[in-house]
């Protein structure tokens, strides 16, 4: 069956465009609340956790979502501002049926999206979210009025995922002595992110901690973190720290300014788990994770696979293998022994817990590590295009592909939250990474003006 609505991290969309409308957000909750009661089985209410970010539209969402899920019949607890990974936290922490997430994550406020976690705090598997969308073809309608749902607001909700965040870090070290920049993306991470390493005994600076509904990623955090960068300079501090709008990517800086993203992230992690013997097999990184990290881990005798990018993919690798480590370039880290989901602050604790422990550097931990050139272009295309159709785009690839053999790679995929293909290009060799970039990407925007 394919999917209508879900994409790789739920609904997401601009607000205001199908689907991002209160219409069918309230038809939405309706039909995720009709599937998870008739899960229950036992006759009493389901409960759903609802968080939000930042984003202005989110009070429009988060009201629509309510009076879909209470007139199927569903409770609801209100969070508020909350991060992703918050939201799976308390979902599971709550023994809840299923987290909601207001979030479009990265994207600018414009947009918004609406994605689900299950009773443990993981992502709905595919065939849930397949029973929500059919549900969603059915006509909307409303239980008896003794049977409606009820609200409530989860006032501690902040201050549980503080304490579960710090219970990640080891009891007996803390992190007195380091000053850390803490950029926030004027996310859902604003009021927990500086609260999170302040507790910890850092001395810390907070930016991008001023959200006013629309500049959620606006030149600050994961996805643009000179700011940060050039914040750690200036400040002379030790660390920094980027989060995402949401909450569940990670970039950091040491006290250079030099940037380490998701690929070299992991491998300290797994680097200082393997020295410690606490690595349980190896690691999972994506179609997308650089070449250069599966050369560096297996240099170090650690397993290496790579999954569909998404880190739901990247999470059922994990577990199909049983492993604890996993993890996107773009900064979403997975360690299941500390949490269900990706989580930045987590991630980001586990890495400075190796620097304290081991008192190696970030940039010694990477020195081994050689980072491949690699571009990643966002090519706009229409609707419903398939590059797997064209047959210059088809020959573009076969002639990249025999330059870069044994040199490099080449991935075209498309994008599971906007309407691009994504072009990456990786080599040993800058220019000729930049060349065959330019190249497919020119190649990928004729082909998709001439459908």
């Amino acid at each position: 069956m394919t999917r209508k609505y879900f994409g790789t991290d739920g609904v997401r969309g601009r607000v205001g465009d199908y689907p991002i409308t209160p219409e069918f957000t309230m038809r939405l909750g309706y039909a995720a609340g009709k599937v998870l009661s008739s899960r229950r089985g036992d006759g009493t209410h389901a409960a759903v956790l609802i968080g939000k970010d930042t984003r202005i539209s989110g009070y429009m969402l988060e009201s629509a979502l309510q009076a879909g899920l209470s007139a199927a019949g569903v409770d609801v607890h209100l969070t508020g501002p909350l991060t992703t990974p918050g939201v799976a936290y308390l979902t599971r922490a709550l023994r809840l049926s299923a987290g909601v997430v207001i979030s479009a994550s990265h994207n600018p406020f414009e947009d918004n999206g609406i994605k689900f976690f299950g009773e443990g705090g993981v992502k709905l598997d595919d065939a849930v979210e397949l029973e929500i969308e059919a549900e969603l073809d059915k006509p909307l309608s409303c239980v008896e009025a003794d049977r409606l749902g009820k609200a409530w607001r989860v006032n501690d909700a902040a201050g549980r995922y503080i304490e579960f965040c710090k219970s990640t870090f080891p009891n007996e070290h803390n992190l007195r002595g380091i000053k850390i920049v803490v950029d926030c993306a004027h996310g859902a991470g604003y009021q927990i992110a500086p609260h999170v390493f302040h507790e910890l005994g850092a001395d810390v600076i907070a930016m991008g901690n001023t959200p006013n509904g629309l500049n959620i990623n606006d030149g600050v955090g994961a996805t643009a973190p000179e700011a940060m960068r050039e914040r750690v300079v200036a400040e002379g501090a030790d660390f920094g720290i980027a989060l995402d709008g949401d909450g569940d990517r990670l970039v950091m800086a040491d006290s250079k300014g030099r940037l380490y993203d998701g690929d070299q992230l992991l491998y300290v992690i797994a680097c200082f788990r393997k020295q410690q013997g606490t690595l349980q097999g190896g690691a999972v990184g994506t179609l997308m994770s650089n070449l250069g990290l599966e050369h560096a881990l297996a240099r170090l005798e650690i397993p290496f696979a790579r999954a569909k990018v998404g880190d739901r993919y990247v999470l059922e690798m994990m577990k199909e293998k049983g492993w604890q480590l996993g993890g996107e370039n773009s900064g979403h880290l997975l360690c299941l022994d500390k949490h269900s989901t990706g989580d930045s602050l987590v991630s980001a604790l586990q890495v400075l817990a190796a620097i304290r422990l081991s008192g190696r550097s970030l940039q010694d931990f990477c020195a081994d590590l050689l980072i491949y050139p690699q571009i990643l272009r966002s090519v706009k295309i229409q609707k419903g295009f398939d590059f797997r159709e064209s047959l210059t785009i088809q020959a573009a690839l076969v002639e990249a592909e025999c330059e870069l053999a044994g040199r490099g790679r080449v991935l075209l995929r498309p994008s599971g939250t906007e309407p691009v293909l994504r072009v990456m290009v990786e080599a040993n060799d800058t220019a000729l990474t930049e060349r065959w970039a330019e190249r497919l990407s020119e190649v990928v925007t004729e082909a998709a003006v001439s459908v």
